[in-house]
């Protein structure tokens, strides 16, 4: 290329001939005037072969990419029984793939203060011990504000709607303060599915006056922010802790949180704890009432005077034995109401398996027991009992079966 240039601007700018040329550079005449005769610097092109083993395999892998277009590069060498470098099927593939399986753009966002929080749950795995010390695995709560990239996060007993709600409420009320415009959620079990929100959920959102969003199935793009909140939190703040308890897990995880919500954010360059400020400046107040949450439940009460809440059982009074009883359960209590008295009143375990039992309801118990064993009954004058005996000579008279004199 720099031979050509030399060789132009000899000739056109010096009026050189070209035999003097091609002495001065040491090129040949022949070299010089095709030089002087191209519009453009001479590229190398590597030929083709005529019959080449992309040009006989081209068509049988754009048949394959018509009826499947994502079909991945390794399943097409196997189903046209390609035997030549896997690199350089790769790049042929590659070349001709947008023509059957178009690129999804992707716009980038924009996000305003107070428009969103992001919820999402992230599964730590088997970390923190439960009533019975054994290990066990308790989703967490995430929530991120869009605009300002603040995190909220907490561990949870279980996915349940009341647990869900529960936890939504704590982290809007104490963490953020004010309520967003929206909260952005997946598929969720717990939260709704095929368009349809789970009972409890409407209400919440009623009472809060925040429009839930659910995002598309197989769609994690949709919540990005929270997605990547999880992933600090898994190479950040899990690695090398040890939990003793859940609330053990919180106290340490409101800790890190609040130095984490102090550093600059590498996209936003600046610190969500600061740009919080603008976050809740465009949001709207609590509710004058705290929502319903947690998880209520009407049952009977049986014999054994045990109700059952996330596969833990809890003792109940034994008077409200053989009547109906509301079973309230939050995020730390379990309580029963029997004609609006309380009945029972338990911390919550987490895991299951768990029994709690009051020993005033087994004292109770005792005595109701004792009072029905030693209940009397009337067994009526001493001495024998006479029965009356019917007269079955009335059948024989009916159905003509008896004796002819």
């Amino acid at each position: 290329m720099e031979d050509w240039a030399l060789i132009r601007r000899l000739h056109g700018s010096e009026g050189m001939a070209q035999a003097q040329i091609a002495r001065r550079l040491g090129l040949s005449r022949n070299t010089v005037a095709k030089a002087l005769r191209s519009s453009g610097p001479p590229q190398y092109e590597r030929a083709r072969a005529a019959h080449s083993a992309w040009a006989t395999a081209e068509p049988s892998v754009r048949a394959l990419l018509r009826s499947y277009p994502s079909m991945p590069t390794t399943v097409i060498a196997e189903r046209i029984g390609w035997s030549g470098s896997r690199s350089w099927l790769s790049e042929n593939v590659a070349r001709i793939r947008p023509e059957y399986a178009p690129a999804d753009p992707a716009d980038r966002l924009v996000h305003l203060p107070g428009e969103q929080v992001q919820c999402d749950l992230m599964f730590p795995g088997r970390l923190v011990p439960d009533h019975t010390g054994a290990v066990g695995s308790f989703p967490v709560l995430v929530m991120v504000a869009t605009y300002s990239r603040f995190i909220a996060a907490m561990m949870l007993p279980s996915r349940v709607t009341g647990d869900l709600l529960a936890g939504m409420w704590q982290l809007i009320s104490t963490s953020f303060g004010m309520v967003p415009r929206t909260l952005l959620w997946d598929n969720e079990a717990g939260i709704g599915r095929g368009g349809k929100l789970s009972q409890g959920v409407p209400g919440f959102c009623g009472t809060l006056a925040v429009k839930l969003i659910q995002a598309p199935p197989y769609d994690p793009e949709t919540k990005g922010v929270v997605e990547r909140a999880n992933g600090y939190l898994r190479t950040s703040f899990l690695p090398g802790r040890q939990f003793t308890s859940p609330t053990d897990f919180n106290t340490q995880l409101d800790r890190w949180l609040s130095i984490a919500n102090t550093r600059e954010h590498r996209v936003t360059h600046r610190r969500p704890v600061e740009a919080l400020t603008e976050d809740r400046a465009a949001m709207a107040p609590l509710p004058p009432l705290p929502p319903a949450v947690g998880s209520t439940v009407t049952t009977r009460l049986g014999r054994d005077y045990y109700v059952g809440v996330g596969g833990s059982s809890y003792s109940v009074h034994p008077e409200a034995i053989g009547r109906l009883i509301t079973v309230t359960s939050t995020l730390d209590r379990v309580q029963a109401f029997c004609d609006h008295r309380l009945v029972a009143d338990h911390p919550r375990l987490w895991g299951t398996r768990g029994q709690l039992t009051d020993p005033a309801h087994v004292e109770h118990a005792k005595v109701q027991r004792a009072q029905f064993d030693s209940r009397g009954i009337d067994t009526g004058p001493a001495g024998p009992v006479e029965v009356e005996v019917a007269d079955l000579s009335a059948y024989d008279t009916v159905f003509g079966t008896g004796e002819v004199a």
